[in-house]
C-alpha cells in the first residue's frame, strides 16, 4: 500500500509532523494487519527419484531460479518459476548411492556457483559445479578422516571472510564434533581445524547452524541433539574457531531437548538465533539413538536468543506451542521476509506435519500468524525463496511412500468462513476396464471417507448428459473438505495415494476441480 500526501507550506509545522506521523502509522498498522493475515497456498508438486526428502535448498543462477532435492540415493533438480511451478531438470547418484544428502548449500565462490552436500552414510561432503540449466557437474569428494568429523555429515554452513570462504560442518552419531574446511576456487576443500565433542559444547548432532557478522566479527551458532543445547563460536579470518558460550536445556524456560533447528536474522540493530528442537520424547527412549534418556519432557516452543557484545547467545524469549500454534517436532525454521522491524518465519514440524507461520519483531518477541497442514512430515527438508517481491516455501516428506516436493506461496490470507471446499474428480476409464474393475474402483473412492477425516463429504454419480460434451468421461466424485488443511491432508494421505495406484493402470483420462462455495 502506498500512501501519497502533498503538504502545502502554510500548514503548522505541528500539523505537518501530526500527518505524517499519522500517515506513518496508518502504514504500519497496514503492514502489520498484512504479515498477521499470511498463508501458504500450494502451488505445485512433483514427484522426486530419491526415496524421500530430507533436505532441500536452492539457489538464483544467472535470473533462473533452481530447487535441490536431496534424499536417500540422489539428489533431483528443478527449475521454479515465478507461479511457484516446478520442472524437473535432471537427477543425480550420491557417493555410493548412499545418503541421503543432508545440509545442503549452495553457494558462489570466486565466481563459480558451487551446490555442497553432506552425504550423511556415505561419511563424504560431495562439491557439484552448478551448471547454466541449474544440473550439476561433480568436481570434489572429500572424505572422512581420522583427524575430520565428516562421519555421518548431517549440516554444512558456508562462512566467507575477506581473503576465503570456508565450509563448516557438523556430525551426528558416532563422529560427534565441528570442522572447518576452506573452500578452493575449484571447488575442493582443504581441511583447516576440527574440534571433537565433548562435555562443554553443545557439538553432539548438529542439525542447525547460523553465522551472524556483527561489528566485523564473525560468529557461528550450532546446536546441539544429542547434548540438549546451543554453542557460540567466534570464527578467525584463517578459518580457525573458538568456543565463546554454551547454554544447556533446563525444565523451566529453556526448550532445548534435541536442539534441531538453528537461523537468525538481524531486526533494529538487535541480533537474534531462534533454536527449535524436536524434543527426545518423539523418540524411543528405550532405543539406542538417544543418548542422554535422562530427559523431562516440559512442552514444545521456539526459543529466541538475542547476542551479546561478546558474541555469546542469550536467551530472550520463547514462544511456546499451544492448542492454536502447530509446534510439535520442529525440524526447520526458515527466514521468509525481512523488513526494517519485522521478519517472517515458517517452521517446518516433523511431528505436527505442518508449516507454522511467525511474525519476530525488533523486540525479539516471536508471535503465531497461521499454519498449514501440509498432509505430511518434514524433516528437515524446507527452504523459502524469493522470486521478486513473491516469497516461496519448498517442502519435501521423509516419508518413503510419498516421493513428493511441493511448492507454497506465502501470500495474505483470503477469508473463507463460512465456506467449504468441492473438489471434483472426473474420470474416464479404459475401454477393455471390466465392470467389477470399474465397481471396485468406486468402492475403493467411497471408503476415503471413512480413511482421511478430513473428507466432510462424498457424492458421485455416472455421467447422464445427452449433450455430447462429456469428452467420454464417465464417472464424477465430488468430494466436500471444510477448510484448507483437510484438502493437504487428503492430497498426501497414504489412503489417497494407494487409491491413485490402484485404479491408475484402468484410468485413460482424469480432470480434477476445485471451488469454494457457501456452506449448506
Amino acid at each position: 500500500m502506498i500512501i501519497t500526501v502533498v503538504l502545502k507550506s502554510k500548514i503548522m509545522p505541528s500539523i505537518k509532523y501530526t500527518i505524517l506521523f499519522g500517515i506513518m502509522l496508518l502504514s504500519q498498522i497496514c503492514l502489520s494487519q498484512t504479515t498477521d493475515e499470511l498463508m501458504l497456498y500450494r502451488q505445485d508438486f512433483k514427484s522426486i527419484s530419491a526415496n524421500n526428502t530430507v533436505t532441500i535448498t536452492s539457489y538464483e543462477k544467472n535470473e533462473s531460479h533452481f530447487v535441490y532435492v536431496g534424499g536417500f540415493g540422489g539428489l533431483d533438480v528443478f527449475s521454479l518459476n515465478k507461479e511457484g511451478q516446478l520442472t524437473p531438470v535432471s537427477t543425480h547418484e550420491l557417493y555410493k548411492k548412499e545418503g541421503p544428502a543432508r545440509g545442503m548449500v549452495a553457494d558462489n565462490i570466486n565466481g563459480t556457483d558451487f551446490l555442497f552436500v553432506a552425504n550423511k552414510h556415505g561419511d563424504a561432503i560431495e562439491t557439484f559445479k552448478i551448471l547454466d540449466d541449474g544440473s550439476l557437474e561433480q568436481v570434489s569428494l572429500t572424505l572422512d578422516t581420522e583427524e575430520t568429523y565428516l562421519g555421518t555429515a548431517i549440516t554444512l554452513q558456508v562462512v566467507h571472510m575477506e581473503q576465503a570462504s570456508y565450509l563448516f560442518i557438523g556430525g551426528l552419531e558416532e563422529t560427534p564434533g565441528l570442522s572447518s574446511f576452506k573452500i578452493e576456487d575449484d571447488g575442493k576443500l582443504t581441511h583447516v581445524q576440527s574440534m571433537p565433542d565433548n562435555e562443554k559444547i553443545h557439538t553432539d548432532g548438529i542439525i542447525g547452524m547460523f553465522t551472524h557478522k556483527i561489528k566485523g566479527k564473525t560468529y557461528l551458532y550450532t546446536g546441539g541433539f544429542q547434548d540438549n543445547g546451543v554453542s557460540s563460536f567466534r570464527v578467525d579470518e584463517d578459518g580457525r574457531f573458538k568456543n565463546i558460550n554454551n547454554i544447556s536445556d533446563n525444565t523451566t524456560d529453556r526448550y532445548l531437548t534435541g536442539a534441531y533447528p538453528v537461523t537468525g536474522v538481524e531486526l533494529g540493530g538487535n541480533y537474534y538465533v531462534i533454536v527449535g528442537h524436536r524434543h527426545h520424547k518423539y523418540y524411543d527412549r528405550a532405543g539406542s539413538f538417544i543418548k542422554n534418556k535422562d530427559f523431562v519432557y516440559h512442552g514444545d516452543a521456539v526459543s529466541v536468543f538475542k547476542i551479546n557484545k561478546k558474541g555469546a547467545l542469550v536467551l530472550h524469549f520463547t514462544l511456546k506451542d499451544d492448542d492454536g500454534t502447530k509446534l510439535s517436532g520442529q525440524t526447520r525454521i526458515e527466514i521468509v521476509s525481512v523488513t526494517d522491524n519485522e521478519a517472517v518465519l515458517a517452521v517446518g514440524t516433523r511431528d505436527d506435519a505442518s508449516i507454522q507461520l511467525c511474525k519476530l519483531d525488533e523486540n525479539g518477541i516471536l508471535s503465531p500468524i497461521n499454519y498449514l497442514e501440509t498432509g505430511f512430515s518434514i524433516y528437515y527438508g524446507l527452504r523459502s525463496h524469493t522470486i521478486g517481491e513473491d516469497n516461496f516455501l519448498i517442502a519435501g516428506s521423509n516419508r518413503f511412500d510419498l516421493h513428493k516436493v511441493a511448492a507454497y506461496k506465502v501470500a495474505p490470507g483470503i477469508d473463507r468462513s463460512e465456506r467449504v471446499l468441492r473438489h471434483i474428480v472426473n474420470l474416464k476409464y479404459k475401454e477393455e476396464a471390466t465392470e467389477a474393475e470399474l465397481d471396485d474402483a468406486v468402492e475403493t473412492f467411497l471408503n476415503l471417507k471413512d480413511e482421511i477425516p478430513g473428507i466432510a463429504n462424498i457424492e458421485w454419480g455416472i455421467n447422464d448428459s445427452t449433450e455430447g460434451a462429456s469428452k467420454g468421461f464417465t464417472h464424477s466424485f465430488i468430494l466436500t473438505f471444510n477448510d484448507e488443511h483437510a484438502r493437504e491432508v487428503y492430497l498426501f494421505h497414504k489412503a489417497h495415494l494407494d487409491l491413485v495406484k490402484k485404479v491408475g493402470p484402468i484410468i485413460a483420462d482424469v480432470l480434477v476441480m476445485d471451488y469454494w462455495t457457501k456452506a449448506n
